[in-house]
């Protein structure tokens, strides 16, 4: 039994065995015991698991390659939904996993989302994603590629750019190349309000060739009302520290002012 790659689903099937074993290798088994593959397609990720014997769930939307895993991998846990609908609580538990995959491009940066908002059960993740995608997710401030996703990735994650796969080793090529990042949690929360910081990076970026006073008028008001001198500064030019700086700076004149912003 063969699957077609569904250009719907944006799949494409790494056909590389030694790229494979590299991406499951990436992994640090620190901190968790197992492993949830997003969109195992035809299981070439999924048996190097099944090798080392570790504990692993997939998570797949395509029937045709649910049915070759039954076939080919009995005894696997599939799980046949999309993943970005899943529970992960109700369906695996609340103990730690890793995620990890061979992501479908047109949803990986969704993926994040959702594995950021899952963050205190998913201490690690390791994938292929767009390069493109790839490299914001790792940029560091004043690059033209950092942005929402960087900020809020790397609020909570540690990112780092692994290697670099060429379009050649799947099936269908992509009309893009591929990279592999590992996400690993930060061990200390955030310790400011999380919905401001959401809300500040977000608008921030948005009109990202302002200047943070100007692109946060909706939050501050004149300048008279609040001042400081990140407000002078673009989005683009604030670390990650900064921007959790000024979420406090925020949040305590918010406290001791009778404004809303």
């Amino acid at each position: 039994m063969s699957v077609n790659p569904k250009k719907h689903l944006g799949q494409h099937f790494l056909k590389d065995e030694n790229i494979a074993r590299k991406i499951v290798e990436t992994l640090s088994w620190k901190n968790y015991n197992r492993v949830l593959e997003i969109g195992p397609g035809t299981g070439v990720l999924t048996k190097y698991f099944i090798e080392q014997q570790k504990e692993i769930s997939v998570v797949e939307i395509d029937a045709e390659s649910v049915e070759y895993l039954k076939t080919n991998y009995p005894g696997l846990k599939i799980f046949e939904e999309d993943f970005l609908k899943m529970s992960l609580a109700k369906k695996l538990g609340s103990e730690p996993l890793c995620i990890l995959g061979n992501f479908p491009y047109n949803i990986s940066s969704q993926i994040v989302f959702k594995i950021i908002e899952n963050r205190k059960q998913i201490p690690e993740m390791s994938g292929m994603f767009q390069k493109e995608v790839a490299e914001r997710i790792c940029a560091r401030e004043g690059s033209k590629t950092y942005g929402i996703l960087s900020v809020l990735t790397q609020a909570y994650y540690h990112t780092s750019y692994l290697f670099t796969v060429s379009e050649n080793v799947f099936r269908p090529p992509p009309k893009v190349k591929s990279a592999v990042i590992r996400l690993e949690r930060h061990t200390k929360e955030l310790a400011v309000n999380e919905e401001l910081f959401f809300n500040i990076v977000k608008t921030g970026f948005n009109q990202r060739r302002k200047m943070l006073r100007n692109a946060l008028k909706s939050f501050i008001g004149s300048q008279i009302d609040f001042e400081d001198n990140l407000l002078n500064l673009r989005a683009e030019q604030l670390t990650i520290n900064q921007f959790i700086e000024l979420t406090a700076k925020l949040t305590e004149w918010k406290q001791s002012s009778t404004k809303n912003f």
